[in-house]
């Protein structure tokens, strides 16, 4: 298939730049893939389409505050992974001006600088084939103490824009699921994002993890889509997982994260390990029923696993829909429900 196959024209207003006032007070779009009818609801209406034998899977996965700015802001960092201990692999703006062995100074909060925290130095060690560096830091890093929540750049971009500050108090919780446990992720399951402890304990249901990194995200630069290599992102199956499908009439993943790690495994039980999938028309499911997931960005491999999932011209309709009636897009956006 072709990457132009999965764009879309999306007025800029559309973009979620903040979470609703409740995290379940974002609009529902249902998707019937049995009979092609699409309805509007709210997210809180979603119990109506669920049942007692469904199987609810959420990423637990938790984020960290991996975006670091440098000294005098010349540089932004996003960490990707700790590779080997203080060595990460990292996105860095501007990149050009990041040659191996560059060294960069970053500042605590200033809060951790009263505490006594002291600034910490990386260098560049090496540059990798896609434009990732490799930084080593002199000494550990404390996350809490230099780094910020990675809020996405279409979110950053529009709040500066409009004047407004780059990361808000209510980032912090509101960018994180209720179920968070596991650190490891750079960006939030954001199809979590719209579920209450309330909700989430009316329905049986399990957690899965993926640490979300850069092959979520990472945008596909070739035209024929089957050319793009998913960088590999770890997940976990706990125990007792597979027990709880076997009694469900429907697995439910809860965002494309968790589709990765039910269609990375052969079989659901017990197990840790990376997955690169890559999953695009025509894929066939071998584990997800149904699918609740959040409006992705045009030409995304998010937006390719969902269009494999509902239907690429389900899908296209359903978003021209979307745009019609205004949904709100993107991670701090509204819901589709996948039938």
């Amino acid at each position: 298939m072709k990457l132009s196959q999965f764009d879309y024209p999306l007025p800029e207003s559309l973009i979620a730049s903040h979470p609703t006032a409740s995290r379940d007070g974002s609009r529902l779009m249902v998707l019937d893939r049995s009979n092609g009818k699409i309805e509007h609801r709210q997210f809180s209406e979603i119990d109506l389409y669920l049942k007692p034998t469904d199987l609810l899977v959420f990423n637990n996965s938790k984020v960290i505050p991996s975006r670091l700015n440098s000294r005098n802001q010349e540089f932004e960092v996003l960490l990707i992974e700790e590779s080997s201990p203080n060595h990460w692999i990292t996105l860095m703006r501007p990149g050009r001006k990041a040659p191996i062995g560059k060294i960069i100074d970053f500042d605590p909060h200033p809060d951790f600088q009263k505490k006594g925290v002291a600034p910490i130095r990386a260098e560049v060690l090496r540059v990798l084939p896609q434009g990732e560096r490799v930084l080593r830091f002199f000494g550990n890093l404390d996350l809490e103490a230099f780094g910020e929540i990675p809020l996405p750049p279409y979110i950053i971009k529009k709040r500066e824009s409009a004047s407004e500050d780059r990361i808000h108090h209510e980032d912090q919780e509101r960018y994180q699921t209720v179920y968070a446990k596991n650190p490891g992720s750079v960006a939030a399951p954001t199809a979590g994002l719209h579920f209450t402890p309330e909700r989430i304990a009316r329905f049986p249901h399990a957690f899965v993890t993926l640490h979300v990194g850069i092959g979520t995200f990472r945008p596909v630069k070739t035209e024929n889509i089957q050319s793009h290599v998913m960088h590999e992102e770890s997940f976990e199956i706990p125990e007792g997982f597979l027990e709880k499908a076997k009694k469900a009439e429907r697995i439910i993943a809860v965002g494309t994260t968790s589709v990765r790690v039910l269609e990375s495994a052969a079989m659901l039980q017990a197990q840790t390990g990376k997955t690169n999938i890559f999953i695009y028309p025509p894929y066939q499911f071998q584990n997800v029923d149904a699918m609740i997931t959040n409006f992705h960005l045009p030409k995304s491999t998010l937006l390719m696993l969902v269009s494999a999932f509902g239907g690429t011209e389900f899908i296209r309709r359903a978003y021209e829909e979307a745009i019609r009636e205004k949904y709100r897009f993107f991670s701090y956006g509204d819901a589709m429900l996948i039938l």
